[in-house]
């Protein structure tokens, strides 16, 4: 007998899947970036005009996992897709829901959202499996940005930069570094929607699988030690996101390889925007098994000598 992925209660319309109200755990309080504290510290935050640390955006994406699972089964952890776009940071203590509009006939994409109680609009974007050739939210929205112009920050970055292949393993215990300094058992004790899946490897596979919000730490793991040359240091948080697994899932304690390459760059009043894809891999593997397209955007006045290397480059 199959084993049930999820237990999450779900309501279940012919137009949509809700799932229950979460309060997502802060597990980035200790984060150090830059060598320094980042956006999820509570002091840094309110310095940069937030109410306190920030909920990781990807910490959201483990509440779409059962609405998805209901609505694909196993073709959502083998080959499922959420591309959001952050609109508004959730905070410790707050409760959100995620939803998720149903496909027309035919089709293997939908639109997804998460709401605060007051109706605050955390992301939107679209979940999907499979390659159905719908444009995902965030495909579409590289197609909009606006240029970065004027670079500070990110002034000595070009857009097709590669990085070297690293390699990246979580196991249940392994502390994720100053980036993450937490544990994958850790989280699973917190994650809103836990499953014999990524505990035990009670699943289709016989292994247990890393929950599609970890598969963000593994990919980010060790972005510092090939750092592309931006100015620093800077905080900066997670405006964009897409995960794709094309042949998944990603197991607990299994070496692979990624490469990141940069694919856009763009700008706003209080930000510079860094896009990447990083391209995960079997070890010795050729073709992707998994992809995540990231925008980081940092944030303009977190950069002490933003103003004064302005004007000496554009004067």
């Amino acid at each position: 007998m199959d084993v049930q992925a999820f237990d999450t209660a779900i309501e279940d319309t012919p137009e949509q899947l809700t799932g229950p109200w979460r309060t997502p755990h802060q597990m980035l309080h200790a984060q150090v970036y830059d060598a320094h504290a980042s956006i999820h510290d509570d002091s840094t935050a309110q310095k940069l005009g937030f109410k306190g640390g920030t909920i990781e955006g990807p910490t959201h994406f483990s509440q779409f996992a059962p609405l998805c699972e209901r609505l694909w089964g196993r073709a959502w952890f083998e080959n499922g897709c959420i591309s959001a776009h952050y609109r508004n940071a959730a905070f410790a203590g707050e409760e959100v829901q995620a939803i998720m509009t149903k496909p027309v006939l035919g089709q293997n994409q939908c639109g997804i959202q998460m709401l605060k109680r007051d109706g605050t609009e955390v992301l939107r974007g679209t979940a999907s499996v499979g390659g159905s050739g719908a444009v995902t939210a965030l495909t579409l929205r590289l197609t909009e940005l606006k240029p970065l112009t004027d670079p500070v920050i990110l002034r000595d970055i070009k857009v097709g930069m590669t990085t070297r292949r690293q390699t990246v393993r979580m196991a249940f215990d392994q502390v994720m570094g100053s980036l993450y300094p937490f544990s994958l058992r850790q989280k699973l004790a917190v994650i809103t929607e836990p499953s014999p899946y990524y505990a035990v490897g009670d699943n289709p596979w016989g292994r247990p699988i890393i929950p599609m919000e970890m598969l963000s730490v593994l990919f980010q793991y060790r972005a510092k030690d090939d750092r592309l040359p931006s100015k620093g240091p800077a905080v900066g948080l997670f405006a964009d996101q897409e995960i794709r697994l094309l042949q998944g899932p990603l197991f607990v304690d299994q070496l692979y390889a990624l490469e990141r390459e940069v694919v856009a760059m763009s700008g706003s009043r209080r930000t510079e925007s860094l896009w990447q894809r990083t391209s995960v891999y079997e070890l010795n593997g050729t073709v992707p098994i998994a992809t995540m397209l990231l925008n980081m955007a940092t944030l303009k006045e977190s950069y002490a000598l933003y103003a004064e290397e302005y004007a000496q480059l554009y004067p």
